[in-house]
């Protein structure tokens, strides 16, 4: 039976940048292999189920699994729309260095480091100087096309 919306899907799948770089994975062992297991040691690596039109994965993926069937393997090529989007300069967030030196008791952030917002969202400290620290919230994956290698296992 052919997966459509409403349907819960069991799969496996290997994320990659189009250079190659596995950057997520289902599986335990391409997880080793792409040093992933040890960056998140704690991670579960076990089969995804998602509910198709759920909103749970990024919109390419939803799509490129309707019309697979369990026991079937495919290719997904992502442009950033259908996934994480383009970097946007709205999604750069500009603080005043002394107040943002208060909020984190004294202690001001280097570049390269990362901010965690209210909403759990993190990101990456772009500029620091006297006057002004800015932050880059855009997805880590922005502007990227991905390409993932699914196995459906089960549909239901």
């Amino acid at each position: 039976m052919s997966i459509t919306t409403g349907d819960s899907v069991t799969l496996e799948y290997t994320g990659k940048l189009g250079d190659g770089t596995v950057f997520d994975t289902s599986k335990e062992s391409v997880a080793e292999e792409a040093g992933l297991a040890e960056a998140q040691p704690d991670r579960e690596y076990t089969p995804l189920t998602v509910e198709i039109g759920g909103g749970q994965v990024i919109e390419g993926m939803e799509e490129g699994l309707l019309g697979l069937e369990a026991g079937e393997t495919e290719t997904l090529t992502i442009p950033p729309e259908k996934a994480y989007g383009q970097p946007s300069e709205e999604n750069i967030e500009e603080f005043e260095t002394e107040e943002l030196r208060e909020m984190l008791g004294g202690q001001l952030p280097e570049e390269g480091a990362y901010l965690e917002a209210q909403d759990g969202s993190q990101g990456e400290i772009i500029h620091v100087d006297e006057d002004v620290i800015r932050a880059d919230f855009n997805p880590p994956l922005a502007g990227e096309t991905l390409t993932f290698d699914v196995e459906i296992i089960e549909t239901n």
